[in-house]
């Protein structure tokens, strides 16, 4: 997403509307009793998969998926100033459907406030850094889907010491929004990479019986 900022280039086709008002069929203590999902909020700290799981609900839902890095990043890994990045951000909220993932915790308030479904991706430490190196090594000299072109991947030693330096402060900002959030959105804790897993088997179960209002692919 390089060069100038346009929304509704970045967007799939328009999502369904997404609900299981009888989630029960299911059998899932995971999905929330009858809640819609149409704009979803990630937040976690880096290597907890946010990216990942986005593209992921993504696909299974027909939302279209965004990523902060697409704004925070431009071509070259020139980071674009706060103001810029606001305004970005702020675009991308007002659209009426999206699963967002990703910081710019200026904007988490807004986010939120447009979000009806809020996930907390809170892994331990040594899984999400182990995870980055990896992904680093992965990836090194190639440019992920989840950031602009031309930002290859690379092996940070001083982002993977700020991963370990605000493990507890950025761990003590997520908890700060998630126990704000207003009671009307439908909240989800994952402390493990297993709740991750059993919370897409649950939707991909729900999917298959077509109670959410999507079409079968």
């Amino acid at each position: 997403m390089s060069g100038s900022w346009n929304v509704s280039s970045y967007q799939r086709d328009p999502a369904p509307a997404f609900s299981h008002p009888d989630i029960a069929i299911a059998r899932s203590p995971t999905l929330r009793h009858g809640c819609v999902m149409q704009r979803v909020m990630i937040i976690g700290q880096p290597g907890s998969g946010k990216s990942t799981l986005a593209l992921q609900l993504g696909d299974m839902t027909f939302l279209p998926v965004f990523h902060i890095d697409h704004i925070h990043w431009k071509s070259g890994w020139v980071e674009r100033d706060w103001a810029e990045k606001t305004r970005m951000t702020l675009d991308v909220i007002e659209q009426p459907a999206w699963v967002f993932e990703g910081g710019h915790s200026a904007t988490w308030l807004e986010r939120l406030a447009r979000a009806d479904t809020l996930i907390w991706l809170d892994l331990p430490v040594v899984l999400r850094l182990r995870r980055v190196l990896r992904r680093s090594l992965r990836d090194r000299g190639r440019t992920r889907p989840d950031l602009p072109d031309g930002c290859p991947e690379q092996i940070d030693l001083e982002f993977l010491s700020y991963i370990w330096r605000t493990r507890h402060t950025s761990r003590a900002k997520m908890r700060g929004l998630y126990d704000g959030a207003d009671p009307d959105k439908v909240k989800y804790h994952f402390t493990s990479l297993r709740d991750v897993h059993n919370f897409l088997s649950n939707l991909q179960t729900a999917l298959a019986i077509g109670n959410l209002g999507i079409p079968h692919r």
